[in-house]
């Protein structure tokens, strides 16, 4: 990744400008660690603000890589300690943007690694499914598990998804701290690069 353009930051979806290549956003509760996760992707210290108090992200953030393809830092559900009223407007913009935008190639979930999944976390996906937009699944700080009981603690958050799937979507493991997943999540958007520009 050479050449990495910040679009900007936009409160609504329809100010977001729209390019024909493929887009990836990431989305996850609050402080799940979205910022550092394209901070490590893209090999950049401060490209994505890092914030320690959650809902620090409340616009759409789109960087443009090599321009190839996207990635769109999302506002958090779980949404911290907002009020109802602005709960409500991110909501709305949210499933604006992940429904209506038609560049996305897939959603960017993460997940936390070192704990069970959360009830928002579960609603998520699963509106992810009636809603028919394509996601994979991104843990996250797996540094925090002890190699002990990692696999059981991976494995656990899988089958508690795989209580309301059928089957699973492409799952990566990633923590920006030990320097772990990018190569695999590297791969596999440029493969969806390739797809997608053989469809379009």
């Amino acid at each position: 990744m050479k050449n990495i353009e910040f679009l900007g930051s936009f409160e609504r979806a329809d100010q977001c400008p729209y390019r024909e290549i493929p887009e990836y956003a990431f989305i996850g509760r609050s402080n799940v660690g979205k910022s550092s996760l394209i901070n490590y992707l893209t090999n950049r210290k401060e490209l994505a603000r890092i914030s320690k108090k959650p809902g620090k992200t409340r616009t759409f953030n789109l960087f443009e890589v090599d321009r190839e393809w996207i990635f769109t830092d999302l506002p958090g559900y779980g949404y911290a300690s907002v009020s109802k009223s602005d709960r409500k407007k991110w909501s709305a913009e949210l499933w604006k943007y992940l429904e209506g935008r038609k560049n996305l190639a897939c959603a960017m979930v993460l997940v936390d690694g070192s704990i069970p999944p959360q009830k928002s976390d579960i609603e998520f996906i699963n509106n992810l499914g009636r809603r028919a937009v394509p996601w994979v699944l991104v843990i996250t700080k797996v540094d925090k598990l002890k190699p002990s009981g990692r696999n059981k603690q991976l494995e656990s958050i899988r089958q508690t998804i795989l209580e309301y799937w059928e089957e699973l979507p492409p799952t990566f493991v990633t923590s920006s701290e030990r320097k772990e997943g990018r190569d695999d999540l590297l791969d596999f958007i440029l493969r969806t690069n390739q797809a997608f520009h053989a469809s379009h």
